[in-house]
């Protein structure tokens, strides 16, 4: 793979917008190596991270079709972003697409 096919990746979760940019914080701060990342930079939707020679990782997130989607970039970092998305819990397959109006009621939406 190509390295600019692997600058921009994403993924869906089911976890909020919120629970996700901390899960990027915790995971990134808490490498044990050369990728270790730590907080530059952060927004409601997004969080900029510096690691080693000042290495940026950036990870942002929106509600698309009621589902949270993440998206991560880095030039160095690429496989610490693709073990980080992941971690992350896949959206409900029952989810991705459907309007949240025509969830059912028993179905989580992220805030």
């Amino acid at each position: 793979m190509a390295q600019t096919d692997r600058s921009l990746q994403e993924a869906t979760t089911s976890l909020s917008p919120e629970e996700v940019l901390v899960a990027a914080k915790r995971f990134f701060a808490r490498r044990n190596s050369i990728y270790t990342a730590f907080l530059d930079k952060e927004g409601p939707a997004f969080v900029s991270l510096r690691g080693m020679g000042g290495e940026e990782v950036v990870v942002g997130v929106l509600v698309r079709d009621g589902v949270t989607v993440v998206s991560g970039s880095s030039y160095m970092f690429d496989q610490q972003v693709a073990r980080f998305l992941s971690t992350l819990p896949p959206a409900s397959e029952a989810t991705v697409g459907t309007p949240p109006s025509q969830l059912p009621e028993s179905a989580e939406v992220p805030a």
